[in-house]
């Protein structure tokens, strides 16, 4: 019927659309291009293949190779990788506190040429840190302290050293005390910084001390380590001189109390002479100490000619007679100055030396002006220098870097120390630091090598870039496409997918970075995040449409669906003409459709 054949060709319209619309969709996924830096060719196995197994069934054409810190450079032979897989192996355990970081170079050659297939890469081997150092006390924990020290003063400095990474738990640590003796006056410890912690007290000093010290870092486990200061206590003027004095007198009057002058020797007022009221001895005591007075490398003994008179001037008679009053009684005194081991001093404390960063090793940093016998290095968290112990010269070993993690703000901190023989050893520090001028060593590098580049919104990404260089030598930077890639400059929209894309970048002095950057184009929606990749879908364009019908018309005509012309045969049933031989009305006639 009608009805049925018009039924049959729509659902063949339908299944030959479907069957179009699956074709298509297969050959743009065939044609999607996945941009790659390299590949291998295809390596073809039989089917069911019996073995034996492992079976052999390509040779890999390319190498792997490695360079750099660690393989061929200082420390050589740490690492090394399969030049046919691709494994890395290290080949020796890495002490951390000598090297944090391994900057190595990865390259791809062609097995048969030798020649790299592509440019170079690098990846970084960070020695993760362990708790594997105690931390301990640095210098010397003996002091010489006047008798007569002021309360609250500090009395020895302390500096603590943790060889483990620096601002981590494994380095930070705790001080305490765990004992003195005597146990009186009480001795204070004051921690100021994770580096450095002093000594109080409270009261007045009598005899010599010991105090036990720990110092604990909070690693896992947590490493301590103990140490014993000495106080040594100098004797100074805290018991009075007396002058005795004799006067036949009645006591406790003017003309037997005496009163006590200075002749010589006290110019500069360093002395007072005093009378005790009961005893009427002179009582002398120091009232104030100015150089050279009781050094005993300038003046190793003091002399003083006082004078003592009655408060009533003496009445003499003789003979009858209003005698002349006698001179006043003198008495000389000498003060012997006492030699204790004075510590070494340093002309300065800072000294700043201003160097060019990357110099060759063996450069004369500062000889410092120290009046002593051995000196030695405190603090060179970079190991970059050496002392000679007896001139104090420094001399770097290694190139200083400005770009370190030891170097701040462009300035390296040098601590050196002076120790002398003395018993007990004295000692001073100094401090150096060393003013690294930048030079251009540095490549720009890309600060993010992946980025989103939202295609229904934008057509272009925001590329930044950084140098460790300071000023002149890094930003503003040049930016271009790398040189095998000139084509995409002509390029002003891209299909959905993941590109990568060379890029070269120039600092201010024309010192180049070549790197790839990763852009990912993709719908963002209303947002900058990549929506989820949905089903993928497809439109027929007015080609596509035309092969359709082109098709369904050739289909309908191979099974004569087609409507075709039909002759009209006579005497043929019903919906003909019928003819009667009579006259009149005709019999009734009843048409159906079948």
């Amino acid at each position: 019927s009608c009805l049925k054949r018009i039924i049959i060709i729509i659902i063949i319209i339908i299944i030959i659309i479907i069957i179009i619309i699956i074709i298509i969709i297969i050959i743009e996924n065939l044609l999607v291009r996945s941009k790659r830096r390299w590949v291998l060719s295809t390596i073809e196995i039989d089917e069911e293949d019996p073995g034996p197994f492992p079976k052999e069934i390509s040779k890999v054409s390319h190498l792997y190779r490695i360079s750099g810190m660690g393989v061929d450079e200082v420390p050589k032979g740490v690492f090394s990788i399969d030049e046919y897989t691709g494994v890395v192996t290290a080949h020796k355990s890495v002490d951390r506190e000598a090297h944090d970081l391994f900057e190595i170079h990865f390259d791809i050659l062609n097995a048969e040429t030798g020649k790299a297939i592509d440019r170079q890469l690098s990846f970084n081997v960070e020695v993760k840190d362990i708790n594997d150092n105690a931390p301990f006390f640095d210098g010397g924990l003996q002091a010489n302290v006047p008798e007569n020290t002021v309360e609250g003063t500090p009395l020895i400095h302390l500096n603590m050293m943790d060889r483990d990474e620096r601002n981590s738990k494994n380095s930070e640590v705790t001080v305490s005390m765990l004992s003195q003796n005597p146990l009186e006056p009480k001795i204070e410890l004051n921690q100021i910084t994770n580096r450095i912690a002093q000594l109080n007290f409270k009261g007045c000093f009598d005899y010599d001390y010991e105090i036990v010290l720990q110092v604990k870092d909070h690693g896992t486990p947590a490493l301590s380590s103990t140490a014993v200061a000495t106080i040594h206590i100098l004797d100074k003027n805290t018991s009075l001189l007396k002058i005795a004095v004799d006067d036949k007198d009645s006591p406790k009057t003017p003309g037997w109390r005496a009163k006590y002058f200075f002749i010589k020797g006290n110019e500069g007022r360093n002395y007072q002479l005093e009378t005790d009221p009961e005893t009427n001895e002179g009582i002398l005591s120091v009232i104030k100490v100015i150089p050279p007075l009781f050094d005993f490398e300038k003046m190793k003994s003091h002399h003083l000619l006082v004078g003592v008179e009655n408060e009533e001037p003496l009445f003499v008679c003789k003979n009858g007679s209003l005698g002349a009053p006698p001179s006043p009684d003198v008495a000389d005194i000498t003060i012997q100055v006492i030699d204790v081991n004075d510590p070494p001093s340093y002309e300065k404390m800072t000294y700043d030396v201003y160097r060019i960063e990357e110099e060759d090793p063996g450069q004369v940093l500062l000889t410092p002006k120290v009046i002593d016998d051995d000196s030695e290095l405190v603090e060179d968290p970079a190991g970059w220098v050496s002392i000679d112990e007896k001139t104090g010269t420094i001399t770097t070993t290694k190139k200083m870097d400005r770009d370190s993690s030891f170097v701040h703000d462009s300035v390296y901190k040098i601590v050196i120390r002076a120790i002398d023989n003395g018993k007990p050893p004295a000692q001073c520090t100094a401090t150096v630091l060393v003013h690294l001028r930048d030079i251009n060593d540095n490549l720009p590098r890309l600060v993010n090598s992946s980025l989103v580049l939202c295609g229904n919104k934008a057509s272009e990404v925001m590329v930044q870039a950084s140098d460790a260089d300071a000023n002149p030598f890094s930003g503003p930077f040049t930016f271009g496409l790398g040189s095998d890639e000139k084509d995409l400059a002509d390029r002003t929209q891209l299909p959905f997918g993941n590109y990568l894309v060379p890029l070269r970048i120039q600092d201010q002095q024309s010192l180049v970075g070549d790197h790839t950057v990763q852009v990912v184009v993709c719908d963002c929606g209303e947002g900058d995040v990549c929506l989820p990749k949905t089903p993928p879908s497809t439109s027929l364009g007015p080609a596509g449409i035309g092969l359709i019908f082109l098709g369904l018309l050739l289909f309908l005509r191979e099974f004569g669906i087609l409507p075709r012309h039909m002759p009209m045969v006579q005497d043929e049933g019903n919906q003909t003409l019928i003819r009667y031989n009579q006259e009149g009305g005709g019999s009734p006639c009843m048409v159906g459709c079948s």
